[in-house]
């Protein structure tokens, strides 16, 4: 298979994925097997699949859509430009997070790993036990490990989700607090809330879009976009972090 034959394999498979697809998952799709599933050959190394996607994304440059590289693996999507005209497909406004919801998280992203009582003593205020509750079945939150103190309280931090529906590839594309307040006369907290909301509203509208294809296609398999991944916190050692 030559280099073009290798991109239009390429760029069909991440059209039609319905998650980031990784350099390990798009080798797959090169490597021929016998009847025994047996490969026959090396198929496309990843340098080489790596080439075509920057090739593809060169490809898409001026268009409404755009392949993008994000924490879980790569996918195409709209230009942030392209919000307000796909808004208008569906008009219903998505679940709207609650400041003490949205402040718990940013903690999380800019401090991780931290316990239940860092958050508190940040916040001056209790921590609702369902606001942790649903940050985690969101998937944008997990426990990453347990401090060794009394009690063995767990540390939270944030997942590849998290960053997936901020269409961030890493945590060190959040914008920096300090940064955020020098060049903005507001809160830091609340300028990274009003992104973190414009995106999540984003991430919640396409994931509404996705389930009732799938209802509309119950013959295909399922999505596992929501499956535990235990290893996906960047930071694991205990730091405290003023940004990532």
């Amino acid at each position: 298979m030559d280099n073009a034959e290798a991109k239009k394999v390429l760029e069909a498979a991440l059209l039609c994925a319905r998650e980031p697809l990784s350099i390990h998952s798009l080798k797959k799709l090169y490597v021929e097997t016998d009847d025994q599933g047996n490969p026959l050959g090396a198929g496309v190394g990843g340098d080489t699949i790596k080439e075509l996607l920057e090739e593809l994304r060169q490809d898409w440059q001026g268009r409404g859509i755009e392949v993008v590289s994000l924490s879980s693996g790569w996918r195409f999507q709209s230009r942030p430009e392209m919000k307000m005209y796909l808004d208008r497909l569906n008009p219903e406004k998505p679940q709207k997070y609650s400041r003490a919801t949205l402040e718990t998280l940013a903690i999380i992203a800019y401090r991780q790993p931290v316990t239940r009582g860092d958050i508190e003593e940040i916040r001056g205020v209790a921590v609702n036990s369902q606001t942790i509750k649903m940050l985690e079945d969101r998937g944008w939150v997990d426990t990453v490990g347990y401090r060794d103190v009394l009690g063995r309280p767990a540390l939270l931090g944030t997942t590849k989700q998290f960053l997936d529906d901020l269409g961030l590839e890493s945590l060190s594309q959040l914008p920096p607090l300090q940064q955020i307040s020098d060049t903005q006369n507001e809160n830091p907290l609340e300028v990274l809330e009003a992104r973190l909301t414009e995106n999540f509203e984003k991430a919640a509208q396409e994931a509404q879009a996705a389930e009732e294809e799938k209802e509309a296609t119950p013959d295909e398999a399922p999505s596992v976009t929501d499956d535990p991944a235990p290893d996906n916190v960047e930071p694991l050692a205990e730091t405290n972090n003023e940004q990532a």
